[in-house]
């Protein structure tokens, strides 16, 4: 996390990381991926599909993925269960070098469909300036229940995050319609990729990407610049490949 005069930097990372497993479930990579996390030097990291603490992965990993991967690097955190199945739990995770003042998991699940989730964290900032909102989210496989839960999205951000408030919200959307940046326009937020490149990162599967699921959204932040990751390692660690930004907020008068 830099900071200038007038400005905080932060930099911030999302990936689905298919429960430690590579493309396939192939392999473990679970310590893989923390390394190449951990090497971004991101101050948020947005994580879908981490299990949380039950489960052969979570096993290996001795313990909650979450807890694994931001060992040592990343003091606070927050988990959301979405799902629970055959005794494995998993669901969406933040890793943050701020402080996490709260944070609540909202289901946003559609009848007859895999569970899905928001999760909600407020963080604090230096010097008394406004408290950042971050969401991390996982989106559902159909069209029409992505419409409900990107509406459910814009009704929790118009009810609990104050209009002055940067907000962050990042994940897998499974927008392979391309649907989701007019509907999230309605409550004032724009995709980080579109914006400066028009259009949206390819981001799955990971070893060639050719559809753009992932995104990185932003509201009330001065600047927001995407960044390119090279394919390797990434492209052998999940079958999602990540989405990075820096993004700059307005530092504390």
């Amino acid at each position: 996390m830099n900071a200038s005069p007038s400005l905080v930097t932060l930099r911030l990372l999302t990936v689905n990381i298919h429960k430690g497993y590579s493309a396939l479930n192939r392999r473990f990579v679970l310590r893989e991926l923390r390394d190449a996390v951990r090497a971004l030097g991101s101050d948020l990291v947005f994580l879908q599909e981490v299990e949380g603490g039950t489960g052969r992965a979570s096993a290996a990993a001795a313990g909650a993925q979450y807890e694994f991967l931001a060992d040592a690097i990343w003091p606070e955190h927050a988990y959301g269960r979405n799902a629970v199945a055959e005794g494995q739990d998993h669901g969406n995770a933040v890793l943050s070098r701020l402080p996490v003042l709260r944070s609540q998991n909202h289901d946003i699940s559609q009848p007859g469909a895999e569970p899905r989730g928001l999760l909600h964290c407020v963080l604090a900032r230096q010097g008394g300036a406004c408290e950042l909102h971050v969401m991390c989210v996982h989106l559902g496989l159909s069209q029409t229940h992505r419409r409900h839960q990107l509406a459910r999205l814009c009704q929790l951000v118009h009810s609990e995050v104050p209009p002055d408030a940067p907000l962050i919200v990042a994940g897998d959307f499974n927008d392979w319609r391309l649907r989701a940046d007019a509907l999230l326009a309605a409550c004032g937020l724009h995709e980080v990729f579109r914006s400066a490149w028009g259009q949206n990162a390819r981001s799955f599967p990971a070893r060639w990407p050719l559809l753009r699921l992932d995104r990185i959204y932003v509201r009330g932040v001065v600047a927001a610049r995407p960044l390119q990751l090279p394919r390797r390692p990434w492209s052998r660690l999940s079958d999602h490949a990540p989405l990075a930004a820096d993004i700059e907020l307005a530092a504390p008068p």
